[in-house]
């Protein structure tokens, strides 16, 4: 059957998928609740004539804040059906972007997940005259439930899917389905409005591509307010395919072993924090166990993809995916087929380094302006390949500008920013081609390689050009640097910022009996600096001159969304980092005091710096004998 709007896709869950009791499953107490494909149908009409009866209309915005639950697929293809138009956020908003989005959709109604929710966004919902109600999915004592909806509802049923079918009749693939407000890495979010074809345009074309059908499982654990999580969603719902949605990130080892899937959706820091955690264990090893298995890991980095492995690379590698690489398999469930990975550039060396494993790495790029996906690697090595986001995506086009910027068209380009058309003209030009802000560069003229954001490319002083996401994205296999920001424009060389990991941090202080009250005194440790330039150095090796990191500078902070230093895609946020420790690059750039002695300065200023400092100690030392 052909699926046009968003919720013609319960029509196959009625027709092909009947049978499915597992469509959508959550874990409530530690049990795995599972909802029905018959439950799915039933409830999504019901909720759908539920706000019908409450007098919400074709049109009107509402507003979904939850973790990810089956109760938000029934609410989605509810609101769809109802012809009103879906405005999911992300649990993480602060009080201002909470403030902004509530006003700036004009939503009526707003749904939270629990009470922890509820208590965030009831105070900030308040200031707002035009909302009305805030629902809960969770059943709470003395706050309405979203499931009294659905009651009114039951009682004129038959009158109100009349009224129903009506307001499907009267949709078109082309009307709006939802606005999603993007994260915001600079000023306020803006509201990318998606109609039902550019999500579903998207969704089928990759659903050939999606290597499990109906009879398997895909875990997910990412927002559904994320574009590429709820549009790939949709292609597991087109494939009938079980949905099991993770209790937490904490959990989510557990919630692999205990459902064993075949399939889960990632972004690329979830994929290295996992390699974090392996290698940890690694290193506990002792003796031939951890020679082995530091073998398997050298030897899995060096995976050519695409067939090209030797006969005899391919032989060691099948002693060390039986000796090391099953055990990896086994922490991944035991039956996965790929995990695909969106939202940030992945290392090469650890998509290699999966691979090897068995664990295959489909890595894609879009963004939620096209729906998202614009390109994506496939399992069959004709269409993928390593250290890319592969091919473009069947229905659509893009090329390369004379700047190096990726442009694209298609169907799942979107409607444009809610109620901005200064800002949605500023990225869609007159000819259609949608400007992604991206660099990038086609590799044997197929496959897509990422090399920087546009806007995040900077000159130094010396008019040499820097792209920090190329530098920062070196740094990410390793285990005593969690994050790090690249600065330096208009100054005369490179820098970083660095929050580091913490646990590993204070696992090394204990290993070298370092003494330290907390994590401000911690990074100043001159063994803690050494260690972190070390790093520094390695990296530094494979970089040209004008792109080495000359001084760097620790802060005793971690770096999260709550505390705005990354957005809900773990993105940096760039401006609040800048904002944030302007003192510090201030002091860096000698714009202000030097108040941090030798702290990842460049070794030629340490020496000159110590020089003259000696000579200064020798000439009062003259003075006073004089005296």
């Amino acid at each position: 059957m052909e699926i046009k709007r968003v919720f013609d896709i319960l029509e196959l869950y009625k027709s092909e998928y009947a049978d499915l009791q597992d469509a959508f499953s959550y874990k409530d107490k530690g049990t795995w609740v599972n909802f029905s494909a018959q439950d799915y149908y039933k409830y999504s009409h019901l909720f759908a004539c539920g706000l019908i009866n409450a007098g919400y209309k074709k049109g009107e915005k509402i507003i979904t804040m939850s973790q990810s639950l089956p109760h938000w697929n029934i609410a989605d293809m509810g609101i769809s059906l109802a012809g009103m138009v879906h405005v999911p956020i992300y649990t993480t908003l602060g009080p201002q972007e909470l403030e902004y989005i509530l006003r700036h959709s004009e939503a009526r109604i707003i749904i939270v997940s629990d009470v922890g929710l509820y208590k965030k966004l009831k105070p900030v919902a308040d200031k707002i005259e035009t909302i009305e109600k805030v629902y809960t999915f969770h059943h709470i004592e003395g706050i309405v439930n979203w499931v009294s909806l659905i009651q009114d509802a039951i009682e004129k049923e038959e009158e109100l899917m009349k009224k129903l079918n009506d307001i499907k009749l009267s949709i078109d693939e082309n009307d709006l389905h939802t606005i999603i407000y993007t994260s915001g890495t600079t000023g306020n979010p803006k509201g990318v409005m998606i109609s039902h074809k550019n999500i579903l345009s998207n969704a089928t074309g990759v659903k050939p591509i999606v290597p499990i059908d109906h009879g398997q499982k895909a875990l997910s654990f990412l927002p559904l307010c994320h574009i590429y999580e709820r549009m790939l969603n949709y292609s597991f719902q087109m494939k009938g395919i079980a949905i099991y949605y993770a209790e937490s990130l904490g959990t989510i080892v557990n919630d692999l072993k205990d459902i064993k899937p075949h399939l889960f959706n990632s972004v690329p820091r979830l994929l290295e924090k996992f390699y974090d955690r392996i290698i940890a264990i690694g290193k506990d090893l002792k003796g031939i166990k951890r020679w082995i298995f530091f073998w398997a890991v050298r030897l899995g980095t060096n995976y050519n993809d695409r067939g090209k492995n030797s006969a005899f690379y391919n032989f060691k590698l099948k002693i060390a995916r039986k000796l090391v690489f099953k055990k990896w398999q086994a922490a991944f469930g035991g039956n996965i087929v790929a995990v695909v990975s969106g939202g940030a550039s992945l290392q090469v060396r650890l998509a290699r380094l999966y691979t090897a494993a068995g664990i295959r790495i489909c890595e894609g790029y879009g963004l939620s302006e096209t729906s998202p996906v614009l390109a994506v690697n496939h399992m069959d090595w004709n269409n993928a390949m390593l250290g890319t986001v592969g091919p473009i995506l069947e229905g659509v086009e893009l090329k390369i500008a004379e700047d190096g910027e990726i442009l694209a068209k298609g169907p799942n380009v979107m409607l444009g920013y809610y109620k901005d058309d200064e800002a949605t003209n500023a990225v869609i030009d007159q000819q259609g081609w949608f400007h992604t802000g991206d660099i990038g560069e086609f590799i044997e003229n197929k496959f897509l390689k990422i090399t920087d954001r546009k806007k995040e490319i900077f000159k130094t002083s010396s008019g040499k050009y820097i792209a920090p996401q190329v530098i920062e994205n070196r740094f990410k296999s390793s285990s005593i640097i969690e994050q790090l920001m690249i600065v330096g424009e208009n100054e005369k060389f490179v820098s970083a910022l660095i929050s580091p990991n913490f646990n590993y941090l204070h696992y090394f202080a204990a290993k070298h009996k370092i003494h330290y009250r907390d994590n401000a005194e911690l990074v100043k440790i001159p063994e803690v600096i050494r260690k972190i330039q070390k790093e520094i150095d390695i990296v530094n090796n494979t970089l040209g001159e004008h792109e080495k990191i000359k001084r760097f500078r620790l802060v005793c902070e971690e770096w999260s969304q709550p505390t705005g230093e990354l957005s809900p895609t773990l993105k940096l946020r760039r401006n609040v980092i800048y904002k944030k420790y302007d003192n510090i690059l201030q002091e860096i750039y000698g714009h202000g005091a030097d108040k941090t002695e030798n702290m990842g300065k460049d070794t030629a200023s340490v020496s000159l710096e110590s020089r003259i400092t000696n000579g200064m100690r020798k000439l009062i030392n003259i003075n006073s004998n004089k005296e």
